[in-house]
């Protein structure tokens, strides 16, 4: 799932280790291991249905594993042909509405689970068995022990530990999102043209290394426990003639992004919103930079989120603040 190094024990943390682990199954650590390694090291393809507020959609997917490198890509079956590329989480190429630029992913390392990391946060049992895609699953959950994050209930496919189903859950028991694999075949090999894009999808240009590694120069000064920010950059967005700052802070399992971009006197309206699983939060900020507009989107709660954007500071103002 998400690339984070390996905790580090300290000297002295294991009764601390072993306290957290209490509420958590060994089992369900070892399953979550079993993904993680499945993903850096299982070729498949297959085909899913995803679920997002009441709406869903079908997809085609390659994952191809060779010589350490990870090749993938996504095909949207419905409506207009969405297709993404990636190697080793960079996209290559885009079709569709993402071509234009809208909701593109972010380039980004491998994701692997780290299970110490995430029994911090989530109480990790094995919940029992199911049956999905034709393929034997064990059931693994993992419920937050707080309320700035989600419930997840994972079914993994038992010979190979891939996710067959995955369900978002929220405080109240609502589902918000679903991943289900509808077919899974493991054993065909998949050939250069299973993962080379079509026609409609357009190269991706890269962000030089010295824009993309940019310091963006915020902080926060409230993060929900357990996020760390994991990725930070600033770019110049040419249509709006202005730069925008953005932070990227992961707890090993949700994700969610912040964006700032100054804005002139009564320019925008603070907003609040949230789709299935993904929430966006914009809030006016005045700030030794200027007046901001601040907005954050992610997988997080609407109030987390909002908490969030209205702590946001200008790292260089830190000594005065």
């Amino acid at each position: 799932m998400r690339a984070l190094p390996l905790l580090s024990l300290l000297l002295g943390s294991s009764l601390t280790v072993q306290a957290l682990a209490a509420n958590s199954s060994p089992e369900a650590s070892e399953w979550l291991n079993k993904l993680a390694r499945a993903e850096q090291t299982q070729s498949y393809q297959g085909s899913f249905v995803y679920e997002r507020n009441g709406s869903f959609s079908s997809h085609d997917i390659w994952h191809r594993v060779q010589n350490g490198k990870v090749s993938e890509r996504l095909l949207q079956l419905d409506g207009s042909a969405q297709e993404i590329v990636r190697v080793d989480g960079k996209v290559q190429c885009v079709s569709g509405a993402l071509a234009s630029g809208v909701g593109i992913p972010p380039d980004s390392a491998a994701r692997v689970l780290d299970p110490l990391k995430l029994m911090s946060w989530y109480d990790l049992s094995v919940a029992g068995k199911s049956r999905v895609a034709g393929r034997d699953a064990v059931i693994v959950t993992l419920t937050p022990r707080d309320q700035h994050r989600y419930a997840f209930e994972m079914h993994l496919d038992r010979q190979t530990g891939l996710p067959l189903r995955s369900l978002m859950i929220n405080d109240k028991g609502q589902l918000l999102e679903r991943f289900q694999m509808t077919r899974l075949d493991t054993e065909d090999a998949l050939s250069d043209a299973d993962l080379t894009g079509s026609a409609a999808c357009k190269p991706v240009e890269a962000v030089p290394a010295t824009t993309a590694q940019a310091v963006a120069g915020w902080r926060s000064d409230w993060l929900p426990p357990g996020f760390e920010l994991i990725n930070s950059s600033v770019r110049r967005d040419p249509a709006r003639k202005s730069t925008v700052s953005s932070l990227m802070y992961d707890d090993g399992l949700a994700r969610f992004s912040v964006f700032l971009e100054p804005v002139a006197d009564g320019a925008g309206a603070d907003t609040r919103a949230q789709l299935g699983p993904t929430v966006a939060v914009s809030r006016h900020l005045t700030t030794p930079k200027g007046k901001m507009m601040v907005t954050v989107v992610g997988e997080i709660p609407l109030g987390t989120a909002e908490r969030v954007a209205l702590s946001m500071r200008a790292q260089d103002a830190q000594a005065r603040q």
